[in-house]
């Protein structure tokens, strides 16, 4: 389905549509009708005198006024000189989500850009020509200076491209995808390079990724409570509301909705337990995953705000003035994404007790070591839960905000940055990290309810049970254990699991 790109209401949701599924994207009439009122602007105001960015230099460099004949080199000029990336390429769906979000910008009719720019980004879109954007360069202030400079090279038929699986000249893949090169004209230089769209495009895709983490550490925590003949009665609805923090009743509500008629919380809901209360990573896992919900929440509505701004500078106003602003600041983001790596962490670090305690004999309440077959001659998964310790302590490291730090630059012009896009490029590496340690526990947790039988779990347990044996088997002698967890991964990097429970009527809140 062709997304319009009107520059006003683009979600996260067709954000991360176009930056991972190539949903075509489509300039909307009255996109191309701002565009062009606002170019009517900017050519008029090249003939009178000098305005930033149409007539003057660039940064420290804004006092020098530049004669008509030259105005057009200087566009492709602070393109090629700001492409001065270093490091490897940053991703795909980064590159795509960028190029999306630079369009939009574009398409509100603020930034004075000729409606041809914006449509040849959406050629690139659509032809599956990826610029090749280099990890380093950006300080999230003036937005992605050295990421979207790479991305224009390849509007100017320069640089390299990802094209049809090939890393080509962008001259090559344009004119194999029937496409012409473009020459920039006044305030276009800038236009294409002067926003947060990398940044934001990362933290909409982090957003996406993280609230589906959020709902599979519900699910497969509560197979962790079974595996471990733990309590769900903390987590009863009465006792929730008692703190009426909004994520921390989800959560508790998803972990009622997975445990319901399970024989093994049953077997042992007895006066003869006499365990009092769970350890800490079992009681409170509503209060951790329903504060990340909360987080995730307060950065949704940064992202959403975000995607209905206008970044650029200076800004075209339909009464005529062109006015310098700030807009570009990463502040915004660079925070969200500072916060929302913090929260996420904690995902990964409550389950990283939770698959020590299933592992430890002295904990477990009588599984074998290390969910071992023969204890001694065989492991386990003891060196699984090292792999996740790794990542936990790791995403420690990573979680300590990048936002709190600025380096002034351009001749002390750009005197304060968010560094932005540090915050979400780390934010990525945590969601990944959390990903493999969720995969670690639905291992561990597989296989802890494996060894309760002739105890059975809860049926919409059993459903994801039953999902991680098609690829993993069950307990057994010590085997090649990577491509196990590989595949646990897999499926966290899927909708599977939620597909699998949809299919058997589970629905989590």
């Amino acid at each position: 389905m062709t997304i319009q790109l009107n520059g006003p209401g683009v979600t996260i949701e067709e954000v991360v549509d176009v930056a991972r599924n190539a949903e075509p994207v489509e300039l909307s009439p009255a996109a191309i009708e701002r565009m062009a009122a606002a170019r009517a602007i900017v050519e008029r105001l090249a003939e009178g005198e000098p305005k930033y960015g149409i007539s003057t230099g660039f940064g420290a460099l804004a006092t020098v006024s530049i004669p008509p004949d030259r105005r057009r080199a200087l566009q492709a000029a602070l393109v090629r000189s700001h492409a001065a990336g270093m490091g490897d390429p940053v991703e795909d769906e980064v590159v795509r989500a960028m190029v999306l979000l630079r369009a939009r910008t574009l398409a509100l009719g603020y930034s004075g850009a000729r409606p041809l720019v914006a449509q040849a980004m959406v050629d690139l879109l659509n032809a599956r020509i990826s610029p090749i954007v280099p990890e380093y360069g950006s300080l999230g202030a003036s937005g992605d200076l050295a990421p979207l400079a790479h991305g224009a090279l390849a509007l100017m038929g320069e640089g390299d491209v990802m094209y049809e699986g090939v890393v080509q000249p962008a001259a090559d893949a344009l004119r194999d995808a029937g496409l012409e090169p473009i020459e920039l004209a006044e305030k276009e230089g800038l236009a294409v390079t002067n926003g947060t769209d990398a940044i934001l495009g990362m933290l909409c895709l982090a957003i996406a990724d993280t609230q589906r983490l959020l709902e599979q550490a519900d699910m497969i925590m509560a197979m962790t409570v079974e595996g471990l003949l733990a309590s769900d009665s903390p987590f009863a609805a009465d006792l929730q509301a008692l703190r009426p923090q909004p994520g921390q009743a989800v959560s508790a509500a998803n972990l009622r909705h997975m445990l319901t008629g399970s024989p093994i919380v049953a077997s042992h809901a007895t006066p003869e337990d006499a365990r009092v209360q769970d350890a800490y990573s079992i009681r409170c896992t509503p209060s951790v995953h329903g504060a990340v919900r909360d987080t995730l929440a307060h950065c949704r509505v940064v992202a959403e705000n975000e995607l209905a701004s206008a970044i650029d500078n200076p800004m075209v106003l339909p009464d005529g003035r062109v006015e310098s602003c700030g807009n570009f600041h990463g502040a915004p983001l660079g925070f969200a994404a500072d916060f929302l790596a913090i929260a996420v962490a904690e995902i990964g670090a409550i389950a990283e007790r939770r698959i020590d305690r299933m592992l430890d004999k002295n904990r477990s309440h009588g599984l074998p070591p290390f969910l071992a077959e023969e204890a001694g001659v065989d492991s386990g998964l003891m060196i699984g839960h090292y792999t996740a310790a790794a990542m936990a302590s790791e995403n420690k490291r990573l979680a300590a905000p990048a936002s709190v730090d600025s380096l002034p630059t351009s001749g002390m012009q750009e005197d304060h940055v968010s560094m932005a896009w540090l915050a979400v490029r780390k934010l990525r590496r945590v969601v990944d990290n959390v990903r493999r340690i969720l995969a670690v526990e639905y291992v561990c947790a597989a296989r802890a309810i494996d060894l309760r039988a002739p105890l059975e779990p809860a049926p919409a347990t059993e459903v994801l049970r039953t999902l991680l044996r098609r690829d993993v088997a069950g307990p057994g002698p010590d085997r090649y254990l990577a491509p196990e967890l590989a595949a646990a991964e897999q499926l966290l990097d899927s909708d599977e699991l939620h597909a699998a429970l949809a299919a058997a009527g589970v629905t989590l809140a």
